[in-house]
């Protein structure tokens, strides 16, 4: 994609007044949210995903192990797609984590998710395992028995094991990995990249998968890896693996003192939500801060991998825990807030590319304890700016979400799951805008 036709495709949206919260130019006029799913019908929802299928469902995550279906009739369906209760353990910032749907899931069927092991689960309690499953004959029954395990990563503590999980554009998987938790990364994951540098002392576990701990990873579940000698972290005794290495991964066939071939970018806390912008191909994650700051990453589509986003060192780009010095280790944020007002954790959602002509091209992302909505706008490449929007207070504002048609949900505990609306629609025809008339 050159300059120009990028340059097009980021709108600059011309905004009337804001409503609801504050002035400051961003929330369009015609922009609300309205009810999709009631409060009380979810329990401890998570995430918002489509199939890709046409079919004009939503399947929600619920952190218990739940997957339900909201049908394109908008009736949220009885019976879950499926329920991983008994493989999970669930409760704080474990349990069913992340879900996405094959790129050629229309065809084959083939889905994909996030879960903490439990007691039930061959692996050691709190593991984090993705797995894929296929639908049965009924497509809104899923094959529980159909599990193939891609990768299992040991988790040093309870706490920051991201969870999120999503095919780029390329088509390969992205595994965003918190940096096995406690609190500052006391183990050193993040910024640790030779599994042999590994701490192993005290509550850090001498396990070679906790290399894949603070970092993005990028897998192809197409291929496998055959036996032999490889730079695998997750693989097993003999070398293999039951997925491969994209050959353009930025640590693959790297000198082996380098990093496990999975990795594509490190630095990370806990990036619980991240998202690609359905357009241009970049990728966004919202990593949850320490005790200061919260941040948004922003990743171009032709970045080749291999950034470094900061954390331990860094907290959004302020080092760690402070207000006054800035931070000049790793690739800094875009968007950050401060820890005031009862903030403390953000949940990051997606660029809109949906039916509301006025939003296109706003990130949203909002905040779980205070509920608050911010929307960020970018001005010039790589310089955004942002407002809260909405303030959802006592929502348990847990995540966003993202239909086949572009439209995006606000994911809450106690609110239900809410969606954008507006007035003005248009039909995306190849990435760019053809007005409904």
């Amino acid at each position: 994609m050159n300059k120009m036709t990028r340059a097009m495709l980021t709108l600059a949206v011309g905004l009337a007044c804001p409503v609801l919260v504050q002035a400051g130019g961003i929330l369009p006029a015609d922009v609300s949210l309205e009810t999709v799913i009631p409060a009380g019908q979810l329990s401890a929802p998570l995430a918002a995903r489509h199939a890709g299928d046409d079919s004009g469902r939503l399947f929600v995550v619920e952190q218990g192990g739940a997957i339900r279906i909201l049908d394109n009739t908008g009736t949220l369906l009885a019976t879950p797609f499926i329920n991983l209760s008994g493989r999970l353990v669930s409760g704080g910032e474990r349990g069913l984590l992340g879900l996405d749907f094959h790129p050629d899931y229309a065809n084959n069927g083939l889905f994909y998710v996030n879960y903490s092991a439990g007691n039930a689960s061959p692996f050691p309690d709190g593991t984090t395992v993705v797995s894929e499953f296929q639908v049965s004959a009924d497509p809104n029954i899923a094959d529980a028995t159909s599990e193939r395990v891609l990768l299992t990563v040991r988790q040093d503590f309870s706490n920051h094991n991201g969870g999120d999980i999503h095919f780029g554009p390329d088509g390969y998987l992205y595994i965003g990995m918190g940096d096995g938790g406690s609190g500052g990364d006391p183990c050193n994951r993040s910024r640790t990249l030779d599994p042999d540098d590994r701490l192993t002392a005290g509550a850090c576990l001498d396990d070679i998968t906790v290399a894949l701990l603070g970092k993005m990873l990028r897998i192809d579940v197409d291929t496998t890896t055959p036996a032999g000698s490889n730079e695998l972290c997750g693989a097993a005794a003999d070398g293999s693996a039951p997925y491969g290495i994209p050959a353009d991964n930025p640590f693959n066939g790297a000198d082996p003192d380098s990093a496990c071939d999975e990795v594509w970018a490190f630095g990370l806390r806990n990036p619980f939500r991240f998202s690609f912008d359905r357009v241009l191909g970049d990728m966004l994650i919202a990593d949850v801060g320490q005790g200061t700051w919260e941040e948004v990453d922003f990743e171009p589509l032709e970045t080749p991998g291999g950034l470094d986003y900061g954390w331990s060192i860094c907290e959004g780009s302020f080092l760690q825990g402070s207000q006054n010095n800035d931070c000049t280790t790793g690739v800094l944020p875009v968007l950050e807030y401060l820890h005031t007002g009862g903030r403390c954790s953000i949940e990051g959602g997606y660029r809109y590319r949906g039916p509301v002509t006025s939003l296109n091209g706003l990130y949203s992302y909002g905040d779980f304890c205070t509920g608050e909505v911010w929307l960020g706008q970018e001005g010039s490449p790589g310089s955004w700016t942002s407002e809260v929007v909405f303030n959802l207070m006592n929502s348990s504002l847990t995540a966003f979400g993202e239909d086949q048609q572009g439209n995006v949900y606000i994911v809450t505990r106690n609110e239900g799951l809410l969606r954008f609306a507006g007035d003005e629609v248009f039909i995306l025809v190849d990435g760019f805008e053809d007005p409904e008339i």
